[in-house]
């Protein structure tokens, strides 16, 4: 058994695919396919159902798999402190941003970060929350900036700093004329959501709900901020922003921003990891450079 075995095991249980697998990991279908198979002659188990589309792990390979791992980050910890041992920050980081978060700070953490540490990869992947937990628990990526509270047990959470929300207001609003908005005052009917999967679309809904008892029937729903944003220019509605998004807001249209009253929510931001992570040096000078590009 050795580690390339259990490298490509991993690989074909995440991928789901031979193919895909023999492509994230530089070598050839043939090879790896071989790889695994002189794995399983050896255990005397099938660790792998190809009979399935995707591929998925057997009862046995699904025990072998959580070794697997387990002896993986083991192996790519002695990197790790080896690294840190000369002081040296280097390697492969794979990062997932949630999408209310990406197009308003990656711009501003990336360029610290890659002149402080030229010899360290970055790989940035944007994508909703619970597409990020599985690559995490699955070793797809090795850390995730998230909003706070919005993932699982099995991952660890550090806040970063905090995002408070505010109101982005239509000038044909009924509250346009209001400096400060209470949630009670806030008639849903005329509220621009995000879509489902949108964890700030969980928190603006509990925010609402808390204060008033309202129906969940809502007026338009869009993945994006910036189209809700542009829909409120054009309507009588409103939304629900975070600050990271106000410096994208032109100055002509800073009278459409009204903050929230005392008690209304705001979200964490944080960075986000498995129980088990390895690259903590890495990770370490990430969140340095984070908290660094939001001050």
């Amino acid at each position: 058994m050795t580690i390339i075995q259990l490298e490509y095991l991993v690989a074909v249980a995440n991928h789901g695919s031979f193919s895909l697998a023999a492509e994230k990991c530089f070598v050839t279908q043939p090879s790896l396919s071989m790889q695994v198979k002189n794995l399983e002659e050896e255990l005397g188990v099938i660790l792998l159902d190809r009979s399935k589309k995707p591929v998925i792990p057997t009862e046995a390979g699904t025990a072998v798999l959580q070794q697997a791992r387990e002896v993986l980050t083991a192996f790519y910890r002695v990197n790790e402190v080896v690294n840190d041992l000369k002081g040296e920050i280097s390697g492969l980081l794979r990062l997932g941003v949630i999408p209310t978060i990406a197009p308003y700070l990656v711009h501003r953490f990336v360029p610290d970060f890659v002149r402080k540490h030229p010899k360290v990869e970055l790989q940035i992947r944007e994508t909703q929350t619970a597409d990020i937990v599985e690559a995490l628990n699955r070793d797809m990526l090795d850390a995730a900036i998230l909003a706070g509270g919005t993932s699982p047990g099995e991952i660890i959470e550090e806040e970063l700093f905090n995002d408070r929300f505010y109101a982005y207001v239509s000038p044909l609003h009924p509250l346009y004329e209001r400096s400060n908005i209470r949630i009670e005052d806030i008639d849903v009917k005329h509220l621009l959501l995000l879509t489902e999967g949108n964890c700030m679309r969980d928190q603006v809904i509990e925010l609402c709900q808390a204060r008033r008892n309202v129906s969940t029937q809502y007026a338009f729903e869009s993945g994006s901020l910036e189209t809700l944003m542009r829909i409120v220019d054009n309507t009588a509605n409103m939304t629900i922003i975070p600050e990271l998004a106000l410096d994208f807001i032109p100055k002509e249209k800073h009278s459409q921003i009204k903050t929230l009253a005392r008690g209304a929510t705001s979200r964490k931001i944080t960075i986000a990891v498995r129980r088990t992570y390895v690259k903590r040096s890495l990770i370490s000078a990430l969140k340095e450079s984070i908290i660094r590009a939001a001050k």
